[in-house]
């Protein structure tokens, strides 16, 4: 079905943009603090992808794309880089306004610590396989300037949206890899999958997603700042 992976971006964002109107969270007054961060991380990471597809890291099905593409980017893939972000901010928001709770700072930190170990150990030992060096790279890069640089207080309740938002990605790419829509060359990654989603697309999502919140918070916080 050529539309397949359009329909799947359109089901991502279907919902969040429904319910961005609901007057308790009232995300669509939040809308003007995601563009600006969405374009920046989504030109960072349409480059990752246009390197990735060149060299063969992964790859598109034919049968499951409209057939516009952009530097060898299928358009439902640079379409990817908008649907999801927004949908998880969405879930970040809503979070944020329903749970009033959040991971203790202590926590927090170790999570992010234990995360930088992780990214300096599989950098390494999978060095030479590209996918794995440059995700595990960048989110080490990131995280490290969001919790030691930039003193990021938002990452306690980053980490509860992560979790929420492995339901939504374990539906979408766990599609677009059994179908197979996009397709992964095991050479450049470390060859092991969660079902049938590589095991890198895990922190390739966070390195996704600190990204955009990072935007997002900053925008909003510079907004009050301005009002105050």
């Amino acid at each position: 079905m050529k539309y397949a992976y359009l329909l799947i971006n359109f089901l991502t964002i279907l919902f969040p943009v429904l319910l961005s109107f609901d007057k308790r969270v009232a995300f669509h007054k939040k809308w003007k603090y995601i563009w600006p961060g969405m374009a920046v991380t989504g030109l960072v990471f349409l480059f990752w992808d246009v390197l990735f597809t060149v060299k063969g890291v992964w790859s598109f099905n034919p049968d499951y794309i409209i057939g516009i593409k952009f530097f060898d980017l299928p358009l439902e893939e640079i379409l990817f880089f908008l649907t999801i972000p927004f949908a998880c901010i969405f879930i970040y928001a809503c979070l944020d306004y329903y749970v009033k709770w959040s991971l203790p700072q202590n926590i927090s930190k170790t999570i992010s610590l234990l995360v930088i170990i992780l990214c300096v150990a599989m950098l390494s030992v999978y060095y030479n396989r590209l996918y794995t060096a440059v995700n595990f790279g960048f989110l080490l890069v990131v995280l490290i300037a969001l919790k030691y640089v930039l003193k990021a207080n938002w990452l306690k309740r980053f980490y509860m949206t992560y979790v929420v938002s492995l339901l939504p990605f374990y539906i979408v790419n766990g599609i677009l890899t059994s179908v197979p829509i996009v397709m992964y060359n095991n050479a450049e990654n470390m060859g092991k999958r969660v079902g049938t989603i590589p095991v890198e697309d895990h922190f390739y999502s966070m390195a996704l997603l600190l990204m955009n919140i990072g935007f997002f918070e900053y925008l909003k916080r510079k907004n009050q700042s301005s009002i105050a």
